[in-house]
């Protein structure tokens, strides 16, 4: 039974969709049956793994509406035990269409309850705002890995996201837990860097995954070649980073 990871973080910019697919890129080539699920309407995530998003006929939007079942939206990539459940821009319009919708922040969480057993994890990219589609994310997921990145401003916005993993918590889902913080974009050679590092870990004490995603000029690169970094360049210190994530995970016990 897969163990659901949604990759969370409202604020943009801080290498989300890069820990979506490098995580599970990552878990795959660890010889994890592994369900990337973009559910973020930029479809980047598809980009990342050479998927052409415009010539898609079931995505993501079609399941969340009930037009598909999830198991005919889902495609192969390059990586055998990786597959990815694709978005693309008719994303945008779920969160008005499903505003009136029945049980409607449960529609992810009852569509991989359906495939669920396939695989061994699910990661789940999000979008970077809290909007019903986050919400469908964080209502399916046993827990939420929340991407930071190693700026001045890493925290800020970080206790609405908080807040709002509470509510669905309290409300919705009380099984969520906070997986761990994921440090990116750290710049060794950058003071600032080690004292965000050493901020975050003090103020979220045991929460901070031990592995630091670096800044990584291959990491950059990858998307625009349609590869996960450990494709692109396996022996890069981006791709390490992620292959460590990955066995940290899974040495958690997912």
């Amino acid at each position: 039974m897969a163990k659901i990871i949604a990759i969370a973080n409202q604020k943009g910019g801080v290498g989300k969709t890069t820990t979506a697919v490098n995580l599970a890129a990552s878990l795959a080539a660890a010889e994890m049956r592994t369900l990337l699920v973009d559910m973020d309407p930029q479809a980047n995530a598809c980009t990342g793994v050479g998927i052409d998003k415009t010539v898609l006929k079931s995505t993501i939007y079609h399941v969340l509406l009930g037009e598909a079942d999830l198991a005919d939206a889902i495609i192969p990539t390059d990586l055998e035990l990786l597959q990815v459940a694709p978005s693309n821009t008719d994303l945008i319009g779920a969160e008005i269409e499903l505003v009136s919708a029945f049980s409607r922040e449960t529609k992810l969480k009852v569509s991989l309850d359906g495939v669920r057993s396939d695989y061994d994890f699910i990661v789940i990219d999000c979008p970077p705002s809290l909007g019903l589609l986050t919400v469908n994310a964080l209502t399916a997921a046993d827990s939420v890995l929340v991407p930071l990145q190693c700026e001045f401003f890493a925290m800020e916005g970080l206790s609405q996201l908080m807040t709002t993993i509470h509510i669905i918590q309290q409300q919705i889902n009380p099984k969520l837990q906070i997986h761990g913080i994921l440090l990116t974009m750290f710049d060794g050679r950058n003071n600032l860097s080690h004292q965000v590092s050493e901020e975050v870990r003090k103020h979220f004490n045991g929460k901070v995954f031990q592995t630091v995603i670096p800044r990584n000029v291959r990491l950059s690169e990858a998307p625009s070649h349609g590869l996960p970094v450990l494709l692109y360049d396996v022996s890069s210190k981006g791709a390490v980073a992620y292959l460590d994530l990955a066995r940290e995970i899974i040495g958690l016990g997912g």
